[in-house]
């Protein structure tokens, strides 16, 4: 049975202003509604991704900000990188892990600059939203077998 990761849960403390960062970079808009007893659930797409992110208020009991290593994937990091700065994302300059395998945690063992091999799956930038909530944008030009 194939087992498809719809949608990934961000906490945020204002909805108004996560809807406004996110939209502010491209995502559809693909819900927002709020239910008689206060739910209210806001989901948004990245452009091209099959899976979406939801916030909203009652929607997580998670602290505000407290997600990370949310990944996306782009076929060209310098290119998204300058698309993220131009929507007004704070996001880093283009990195690789010194180790050479994946990023570690936080911003230990980054290395400016892609990935001097421009291996796929090597290269990344960062950026967090309003509330903290943290995103890693990993190039990946081949995928490995299988993906």
């Amino acid at each position: 049975m194939d087992m498809k990761l719809e949608v990934v849960v961000v906490p945020v403390s204002d909805v108004d202003r996560a809807k406004g960062f996110y939209t502010g970079l491209g995502w559809r808009l693909d819900a927002d509604f709020t239910t008689e007893d206060g739910l209210r659930v806001v989901q948004l797409t990245p452009p091209g991704s099959a899976c979406s992110v939801i916030f909203g208020d009652e929607v997580s009991a998670a602290a505000p900000g407290s997600a990370e290593g949310l990944h996306l994937v782009v076929t060209d990091i310098e290119a998204a990188r300058e698309e993220l700065a131009g929507a007004g994302a704070d996001v880093s300059e283009v990195f690789h892990d010194a180790g050479g395998v994946f990023h570690h945690a936080g911003r230990e063992a980054r290395v400016t600059g892609p990935d001097p091999e421009r291996r796929s799956y090597a290269s990344y930038v960062s950026f967090a939203d309003p509330d903290g909530n943290g995103w890693i944008v990993q190039e990946v030009t081949e995928r490995l077998p299988g993906r």
